[in-house]
């Protein structure tokens, strides 16, 4: 007898829902997140399961480690991608459980990709790092506008570096307040560069060496932090068909809806990973101040539309190079792209 589980996965806990392939209820509980009462519930159902679905959220990479190395065949859901039927009166843990093992059942369960568990913490300190990366630049931000705001002046990251407290208070108009706060800043961002600075050691140290990658530091403006992004956050590279699959994924392509000519809204545009719609992103705006052939794409889309939209196209360009690099193993060529 074939058998399909659903989990339907939380912070505390999960609902487990085992059905037959006629559709019967076999198991349904709620288990503490515990994996060995999860694999004892389990057990009597080994040799049967098909699939166990797993809802892809934010605390999956416990769960569905232990059922692979314990050999049960896991799918990775896609929540974004499973509509339940509109007219359903009650909705719960135990019918959504449900669905999904109803869906396991008929084939056609939205599945995500489950990333390698050894390159897993690589790809996630990456990501931490992108956070302070953030807050750094969030406060640089808030110096430099306010002392836009009290001397008309525009200063740059490394000028306001180098302040003393006599040239903060002249640009601050003699506010002891205002210095005081802007020198809590820099503080701390000169800390949270400190700290860049050992994340990125970190990463280069841990990374595993892969092919792709020095062929990937080839394009213009992507230099060993943002290869390294590039890279992890794109996992296998051949679970995309084609380029446009990637470019979509990457969420550099229009997300737009139209008909009969008029934009009527847009699609799911926060759909793909936003790591890699970063990652370009910076690579891009990088290249346009050392690749001129980047720079004068740039400037022509620039003429019709806004910046932001113009670094999307050329993002765009480079997300596809990135994807031919990797499957080709070929370095980046510039003729091309263009």
């Amino acid at each position: 007898m074939e058998l399909y589980c659903g989990i339907d996965l939380h912070s505390r806990n999960g609902v487990y829902f085992v059905t037959s392939e006629q559709n019967k209820t076999i198991c349904k509980r709620r288990l503490p997140n515990r994996l060995p009462e999860v694999l004892k519930t389990l057990e009597p159902f080994r040799n049967d399961l098909k699939v166990v679905a797993v809802e892809s959220t934010y605390n999956w990479y416990w769960l569905v480690d232990g059922l692979v190395e314990n050999g049960y065949p896991v799918s990775l859901v896609n929540p974004s991608a499973v509509k339940q039927y509109s007219g359903l009166k009650e909705a719960n843990d135990w019918t959504d459980a449900g669905f999904l093992a109803h869906l396991a059942r008929l084939g056609c369960l939205p599945t995500g990709y489950i990333y390698p568990k050894e390159d897993r913490p690589v790809r996630d300190l990456l990501r931490r790092r992108m956070l302070f990366v953030k807050h750094r630049t969030a406060l640089i931000l808030s110096v430099q506008n306010m002392i836009c705001r009290q001397s008309a002046k525009s200063i740059g990251h490394l000028d306001l570096m180098q302040m003393d407290q006599e040239e903060l208070l002249g640009l601050l108009d003699r506010e002891e307040s205002l210095v005081f706060v802007a020198q809590q800043q820099l503080q701390t961002i000169d800390l949270l560069s400190r700290r860049i600075v050992l994340f990125d050691k970190r990463a280069l140290s841990q990374a595993r060496a892969k092919p792709s990658y020095r062929l990937l530091l080839t394009m213009p403006g992507v230099g060993e932090i943002l290869g390294l992004t590039i890279l992890y956050e794109t996992g296998d590279i051949h679970r995309f068909a084609k380029a446009s699959h990637y470019t979509s994924y990457c969420r550099a392509v229009k997300a737009t809806r139209t008909s009969n000519g008029k934009k009527k809204g847009y699609n799911n545009r926060k759909n793909g990973n936003r790591y890699l719609a970063w990652a370009f992103i910076e690579a891009v705006h990088h290249a346009i101040r050392c690749c001129q052939p980047a720079k004068a794409f740039y400037e022509r889309k620039r003429a019709k539309v806004n910046g932001a939209l113009a670094s999307k196209a050329l993002a765009s360009k480079w997300s596809k190079a990135a994807y031919y690099i990797m499957t080709q193993q070929k370095p980046f060529d510039l003729r091309k792209v263009f």
